[in-house]
């Protein structure tokens, strides 16, 4: 219920994208051109992932990012894919059997549409730091500790 979402700060202020906001909606991201590789490379490296899953054409390029850190849920993610002003979007999971096919169907249809899984918890940490220094703000008296927790997942090699 913060605006701004806090989670979501603190995931922009890591990636360093602030300057790249939508000021009408602060899922939306306009970026100079990249392509989806270099983008899930970027993402993974800035929020410390070690896997990330990607669908799409890694070489696209793309300008016109969401992001949707935790688990937003199929119908939150499904109408950020269905914007024509988005082009690739960010999520920290999803159910596989939804939104994963329904990327992979508009890859499959010729849309010009990808989709980045980061991983719930890479997705949402900074914005857990930011979650700390937000109370830190205005709870006295009571100690609050950002607690760093790992990507569960570990890359085969």
């Amino acid at each position: 219920m913060r605006k701004p979402d806090g989670i979501e700060a603190g995931t922009v202020q890591a990636l360093g994208w602030e300057k790249f906001q939508s000021p009408q909606n602060q899922y939306f991201f306009v970026m100079p051109e990249i392509t989806v590789k270099q983008l899930a490379e970027e993402v993974a490296k800035k929020l410390d992932s070690p896997v990330v899953r990607v669908v799409g054409d890694p070489n696209m390029k793309v300008t016109q990012i969401a992001l949707s850190p935790g688990a937003a849920g199929f119908e939150h993610e499904t109408h950020a894919l269905e914007r024509d002003d988005v082009q690739v979007l960010l999520v920290g999971e999803t159910r596989e059997w939804e939104t994963v096919e329904y990327a992979a169907d508009a890859v499959s249809q010729g849309r010009k549409k990808a989709l980045i899984v980061i991983g719930h918890i890479p997705s949402e940490q900074m914005g857990m730091l930011e979650c700390t220094t937000w109370l830190k703000g205005f709870v006295h008296g009571v100690p609050i500790d950002f607690v760093p927790a790992k990507q569960p997942f570990w890359p085969v090699k």
